[in-house]
C-alpha cells in the first residue's frame, strides 16, 4: 500500500493505496464519486475523462499513486462551475444527451474547449471532441450545445485562454510534487496550439527512462572524426530524418526530425545543445522536441566517445543514446522493436558519416534521406527471419 494525498474536488483527501489501482477506481470505490463512468478501461472511450490540476485526464489508464500531491476535479465537483453549467444547459437544450452514460466526460471535455478556442469552429470542435465516444447521439447535438456556449460567452466579451490550465509542457499531472522528481518538465513559453515550434530557452538535464548502447567503426583517424562530430550541421547531414531550422550555436541548435512508419508521421520540432571534451575525444549531444500533431514530447541525449583503433588510423564510435518519452507515440513504442530499429538507424548514420569523411563537401550535397520505418521494419524483419534460419538449421546439423 502506499500512502498519498491529493485533493478531490477542493477537499484534501488522504489515502492509502494500491500501487495498481487506477485513479477511476480509486475515486468510484474508495470516494464514492461515480459521476466518473468505466468504459472501456484503455484510455479510448472518454467515459472517464476529468479534470487532473485543471487539464483533462483519462482516469482509468491513470494510477492513483502517480497522482500524489495533485488536484482531482470530477464531474461532481463542477456543480457550480459557470462553464460547467451553461454546458448542462446547452446539452439539455440541443437534446445532446440520450442514455447519458457518457455525459461527464462530454462535459469535462467540451469544457476545456469552451475555454481554449476563440471561436464556434465546428471542426475544431470536433477534432477537440473526438476522444470522447457516444453511441447514442450522432454527436450532432453535442457539437450544437459546444457551438452555442462558446458563440454566448464570446459575444459576452470572455476571451479564450489559450492554455486553460495547461502550465507544463509534460504529461497531465506533471506538475505536482510526485512526478516532478520522476520526469522533468518544461514550462510552457507560448500558447499549446504553437507549442510544436517553440522549445524552452535551456535546454534542461534529463534522465533518461531508455538507455541503447552502440558502436561501428570508421576508417578514418580519430581526429578527423572528432572534428565531424564538433560541426553540429554534418552531425544533422548524416542522421536520416534530421535538418537545422535556424544557425547552430554549442548552447542552441533549432532543428527537426522526421520519422514515417507506415500510415504513422511524427515531426519533432526543438532545440538541443552540444557539449564536447577535446582532451577525451568525447561529448554530448543533448535536445527535446515536441510533435504537434499527436502531442508527443521526447528528450534525448547522445554520448559519444571516440577510441583508435588499427594504430589511429581508424576510430571506434562508441554511442550510448538515451530518450524518453510521452504522448500517444508513447502508447505505440515496443522496447525490443525500438532498439532494433535504433541499430538500422545507427548503421544508415555510420554509413553517412564515412561518405561525408571519405568524400567531404561532395558527400554535404547529398542530404541524408528521411527516416522511413517501412524500409527499416522490413529488413528489421529479414534479419529476424535469417536469423531464425540459421538456428533452425543449426539444430538439424546437431540432431544429425
Amino acid at each position: 500500500m502506499t500512502d498519498i494525498e491529493l485533493t478531490v474536488n477542493h477537499r484534501a483527501v488522504h489515502a492509502l493505496v494500491e500501487p495498481r489501482t487506477s485513479l477511476a477506481d480509486f475515486l468510484r470505490d474508495e470516494r464514492n464519486l461515480t459521476g466518473t463512468h468505466l468504459g472501456c478501461e484503455h484510455g479510448v472511450c472518454g467515459a472517464c475523462t476529468l479534470l487532473l490540476d485543471g487539464v483533462p485526464a483519462r482516469s482509468c489508464i491513470t494510477f492513483a499513486v502517480s497522482c500524489d500531491g495533485a488536484d482531482v476535479t470530477t464531474v461532481e465537483g463542477l456543480d457550480d462551475d459557470e462553464i460547467a453549467t451553461e454546458l448542462r444547459a446547452a446539452f439539455t437544450r440541443e437534446h445532446a444527451l440520450q442514455c447519458g452514460y457518457c455525459t461527464p466526460g462530454m462535459l469535462v471535455s467540451a469544457r476545456d474547449l469552451v475555454k481554449r478556442l476563440p471561436d464556434a469552429d465546428e471542426q475544431a470542435i470536433r477534432v477537440g471532441m473526438s476522444g470522447n465516444l457516444c453511441r447514442c447521439t450522432g454527436y450532432v447535438g453535442i457539437v450544437r450545445a459546444v457551438q452555442s456556449v462558446i458563440s454566448a460567452r464570446r459575444a459576452r466579451g470572455i476571451a479564450p485562454e489559450h492554455d486553460a490550465g495547461r502550465r507544463l509542457l509534460g504529461p497531465v499531472g506533471s506538475g505536482h510534487a510526485a512526478c516532478v522528481s520522476v520526469q522533468p518538465s518544461v514550462a510552457l513559453v507560448a500558447p499549446v496550439e504553437m507549442i510544436s515550434a517553440v522549445a524552452p530557452l535551456v535546454i534542461p538535464d534529463f534522465t533518461p527512462s531508455t538507455v541503447l548502447e552502440q558502436h561501428f567503426d570508421v576508417a578514418h583517424p580519430p581526429a578527423k572524426v572528432f572534428a565531424i562530430f564538433e560541426d553540429i550541421a554534418g552531425v544533422a547531414a548524416c542522421l536520416p530524418g534530421a535538418s537545422l531550422t535556424g544557425t547552430p550555436m554549442p548552447e542552441r541548435i533549432e532543428g527537426a526530425i522526421r520519422v514515417r512508419i507506415g500510415p504513422i508521421s511524427a515531426n519533432f520540432n526543438g532545440a538541443a545543445r552540444v557539449e564536447s571534451d577535446a582532451a577525451q575525444l568525447s561529448g554530448r549531444i543533448l535536445g527535446i522536441g515536441v510533435d504537434q500533431r499527436s502531442r508527443s514530447q521526447t528528450q534525448g541525449e547522445i554520448r559519444y566517445r571516440l577510441l583508435p583503433i588499427a594504430e589511429s588510423a581508424a576510430t571506434r564510435v562508441e554511442l550510448s543514446i538515451g530518450y524518453s518519452l510521452t504522448g500517444m507515440l508513447a502508447q505505440v513504442g515496443r522496447s525490443g522493436l525500438v532498439r532494433d530499429l535504433a541499430a538500422r538507424l545507427i548503421a544508415e548514420f555510420a554509413g553517412n558519416l564515412d561518405r561525408r569523411l571519405s568524400h567531404g563537401a561532395d558527400a554535404a550535397r547529398v542530404p541524408a534521406a528521411e527516416l522511413n520505418g517501412i524500409s527499416l521494419v522490413f529488413g528489421l524483419l529479414r534479419d529476424r527471419a535469417t536469423r531464425a534460419l540459421r538456428r533452425v538449421i543449426g539444430r538439424g546439423d546437431t540432431a544429425s
